[in-house]
């Protein structure tokens, strides 16, 4: 079950959302620059925070989610700086939405002219760990 809550409301999301780059984290940073003298200077440090989460549907037919669970999503990233809990496979981490990346992307499955709050969706959530 994947969950996403500001502390007031909860969203359970569909569980067939995949987490793209969970395997993309790579947990040290590395900075290599040559001084005026030719030597090297290298800089190496662990990065505690900041592991992107992304959570979209592994194809078009999967992950669908109703236009009230999307206009949550849409009033969450409206807020700037809005730390959400999400729980995925058993643990919690708390998130902010990946703005600089677009943090929530939706389109309708089908293009009706008038929505209305049974429409799906399919969605790429785009998190930070914090």
């Amino acid at each position: 079950m994947i969950t996403l809550s500001d502390g007031t409301a909860t969203l359970t999301l569909d569980p067939d959302l995949l987490w793209s780059d969970e395997d993309n984290w790579h947990p040290v940073q590395q900075n290599v620059q040559r001084t005026i003298t030719g030597a090297l200077d290298v800089q190496v440090a662990a990065m505690n925070k900041g592991r992107p989460i992304t959570l979209e549907p592994e194809d078009d037919s999967s992950a669908w989610m109703q236009s009230a669970t999307v206009e949550q999503l849409r009033n969450w990233a409206a807020v700037p700086g809005q730390q959400l809990v999400l729980t995925l496979r058993n643990e919690t981490r708390t998130v902010i939405f990946r703005h600089q990346d677009g943090g929530l992307e939706a389109r309708p499955v089908v293009h009706y002219r008038d929505r209305v709050t049974t429409d799906w969706y399919l969605c790429v959530i785009r998190l930070m760990e914090i």
